[in-house]
């Protein structure tokens, strides 16, 4: 209940008490009270008119970077004796300096700005409202309003950069590129030889070949290279993100699917993002950086997922991407998964597994005993022989521990990657 609610029913009791026992000391004793209140009435603002703006330093950071948001209030209205103001931020971001509340007097005309630091975990915030409390010298009458203003936060994905990816996909579009594409043409990579044609560089004569023939000279001939179609697959399913004691791998694999995004994009291939998740999530294919900003933001919100329906890797359809193209999966694998994968490589998609190993993350979680032991062999040996099946239908499989960085892990892997026909 109010102050001023309260004060009105205790001299409403007093009049009521002095009226009934026709005793004037109650009515004597509520006119202090009355004056009181009304003083309370008249000091306080019929409304608030305020203006709100917000700026944020930076509206894209990575984890743990510090941002600046400043917010200014300008009063449109009567003056205000007390005002109490709250930005309402997300209970994820932590403020590092300053404060997001503040107590002032805010006469009519006058602005008044503060501002204050947060940082917060990888994800997307919204900064919609402030609100605004003013009350009389007294503190009886109180006055509320809800300032909305829309700034909108991405705390990115952290990752290291990795040098170059190796990918032998069946089909390449036409642009150049990094990637071999299996027609001869100007490039570095030997494709063969065929005999000298006018116009064809001195440089490119195979002198011993030529040398076997007396008539005729042979050049060599170099394989295209192109760049292709790339669909990076995050897997955000529960079941191959959740741990003992709800600890996730999820942050992990959010940064290997950001770090190949962007690695793919500056070999100036066309890439695509698809989260598989509760709900399905396809940031259609693209170049550069604008198609980075994308994929990006996409990390951004990206969540684990709990769904009955997309339980399984079955709603991975070849539809979604371009037949014959790269497609790389970011994902601890669950044994079901097997056949899905297997589909895909038999539709002539290239299809690469980057691994984050679970079963050394999860028993990193428990406390050691014989029979955490005993379980973590047999699961091992459960998944090395996924893995071996995976391989032996021609899909690449590197496995990941999560306690080293990627670009040391399995960067120097990925540069030499297995050819696959």
């Amino acid at each position: 209940m109010s102050r001023s609610i309260f004060l009105s029913a205790f001299i409403y009791g007093l009049l009521l008490a002095g009226i009934i026992s026709l005793r004037g000391e109650f009515i004597a004793l509520a006119i202090p009270f009355l004056l009181y209140l009304l003083y309370g009435f008249w000091s306080a603002p019929e409304s608030l008119d305020l203006h709100v703006e917000r700026s944020l330093s930076n509206d894209r950071i990575t984890p743990e970077s510090e941002l600046i948001v400043t917010v200014t209030i300008t009063n449109q209205g009567a003056d205000i004796e007390e005002l109490a103001l709250e930005d309402v931020i997300s209970p994820n971001l932590t403020i590092r300096l300053g404060s997001n509340r503040h107590l002032l007097r805010l006469p009519k005309g006058s602005s008044h700005t503060f501002a204050y630091t947060v940082t917060g975990p990888r994800g997307s915030y919204v900064f919609d409202s402030i609100y605004a409390t003013a009350t009389d010298t007294f503190g009886l009458i109180r006055r509320e309003q809800t300032l909305r203003s829309d700034e909108r936060l991405l705390i990115f994905p952290e990752f290291r950069k990795l040098k170059h990816i190796s990918i032998r996909p069946r089909r390449t579009r036409l642009y150049a590129g990094s990637i071999p594409a299996r027609v001869s043409g100007a490039g570095i990579e030997f494709f063969g030889v065929r005999e000298y044609q006018f116009g064809d560089s001195p440089r490119t004569i195979n002198w011993r070949v030529s040398a076997r023939h007396d008539e005729n000279l042979y050049s060599n001939e170099y394989q295209q290279e192109r760049v292709a179609d790339v669909g990076v697959v995050l897997d955000a399913r529960a079941s191959v993100n959740m741990f003992h004691a709800d600890h996730s791998i999820f942050e992990h694999k959010v940064s290997a699917a950001a770090a190949l995004s962007d690695a793919f994009l500056s070999q100036g291939n066309r890439v695509g993002l698809f989260v598989y998740s509760g709900f399905l999530g396809w940031t259609l294919p693209g170049y550069g950086k604008i198609q980075r900003e994308r994929i990006m933001q996409t990390l951004a919100r990206a969540q684990v997922g709990v769904s009955s329906v997309f339980a399984g890797l079955e709603h991975l359809s070849p539809r979604m991407f371009p037949p014959e193209s790269q497609i790389v999966l970011v994902s601890s694998l669950l044994n079901a998964d097997l056949n899905v994968l297997i589909q895909l490589r038999g539709r002539g998609y290239q299809v690469m597994v980057i691994s984050p190993d679970p079963v050394k993350f999860e028993l990193g979680l428990l406390p050691p005993s014989k029979e955490v032991e005993m379980a973590a062999r047999v699961v091992r040996v459960e998944r090395d022989l996924l893995i071996l099946r995976l391989e032996r239908a021609g899909i690449h499989v590197i496995e990941w521990d999560v306690d080293i960085p990627l670009d040391q892990a399995v960067g120097p892997l990925l540069m030499r990657q297995k050819r696959v026909l």
